[in-house]
């Protein structure tokens, strides 16, 4: 991959402490958050010293997309069993840490891109989290953190989260589900997880095995369909590269090439439209650290692009 030459550098949010600590056969590929940041480093398209780093997300932030007695089982470490089985790990000190900078990853990534039309984190997405609970890997719900608090800041508006991830974004439909400010657009496997769904504003099930062209043609409809829901002020994308057809946990089969062309017609189609766009990393599985991180870095390269 050549050096990215672009004329100005595009934002991009990490803080080491996105990654936890995890037992090394776990099956949440949690050292990928560090690598996406080597990878960008290494291909230019962030210089050394230039990534934006936030501090710890404070349990007030945090409280308007969760229920408090929630936040203060995480915050200190004491989540119930029944709980930490739902998520698919313990949530430790480490975990919690994670998800509070990750939280206030979102928020910033949103702030940056007001200030330059678009911005990346290197995390985010952790849309199964619900107000009373975590599930399915997502311990908080950071774009459901974010939304909601430059929603009661005055920042925003209206907002819409955009979500190409292969799982369902329920936790996300169901915190925003009595708040007509924010829209929620899920692209997700019929019969992936959830095995019981919520209901989005805009819910688009998509059959096994679905190729890039069948793919693109659907999004393409489901962007113009979006901004029939609402005008957002700002879009949260959510690109999860678990559809991709070699991704341990998806149902669809996305080529990296077809992933390259989604993000680039998403961002595209509300940069277009003068919409700040704030895009988070969502799922992506694989025993080949690597190799996964190298497809959540497709979303970046592209951002590239627009800057």
């Amino acid at each position: 991959m050549p050096p990215y030459t672009g004329a100005m550098p595009l934002a991009v949010v990490h803080n080491p402490l996105f990654t936890a600590e995890l037992a090394a056969d776990h099956r949440f590929p949690m050292p990928k958050y560090a690598a996406i940041a080597d990878i960008l480093l290494r291909e230019g398209i962030v210089s050394p010293g230039a990534f934006h780093s936030p501090g710890p997300a404070p349990a007030e932030w945090i409280g308007l997309a969760h229920e408090r007695a929630y936040v203060d089982q995480v915050f200190s470490a004491n989540v119930p069993e029944a709980i930490n089985r739902l998520i698919g790990f313990h949530v430790s000190e480490s975990v919690a840490a994670r998800s509070r900078h990750a939280c206030a990853g979102t928020v910033m990534t949103a702030r940056l891109a007001f200030e330059h039309g678009l911005a990346c984190s290197t995390a985010g997405g952790s849309h199964h989290a619900k107000r009373a609970h975590g599930a399915g890997f997502c311990v908080f719900n950071d774009v459901g953190v974010a939304a909601n608090l430059l929603l009661a800041s005055g920042e925003i508006d209206t907002a819409l989260v955009f979500d190409c991830d292969v799982h369902q974004g329920d936790g996300t439909a169901e915190i925003f589900r009595d708040e007509p400010r924010v829209k929620t657009v899920s692209l997700h496997a019929e019969k992936n997880f959830p095995a019981r769904k919520e209901e989005s504003d805009l819910d688009i099930a998509l059959p096994d095995g679905m190729e890039d062209e069948a793919y693109l043609e659907v999004l393409q409809q489901a962007l113009t369909t979006a901004l029939d829901l609402i005008r957002p002020d700002i879009v949260f994308y959510n690109a999860g590269v678990d559809p991709h057809r070699d991704d341990r946990l998806g149902r669809l089969a996305l080529s990296s090439e077809g992933l390259e062309d989604r993000d680039r017609r998403v961002i595209g189609f509300f940069r277009e439209r003068g919409i700040a766009v704030a895009g988070v990393m969502g799922g992506g599985y694989s025993r080949d650290i690597m190799e996964v991180a190298g497809r959540h870095a497709i979303l970046h390269r592209v951002a590239s692009e627009f800057v």
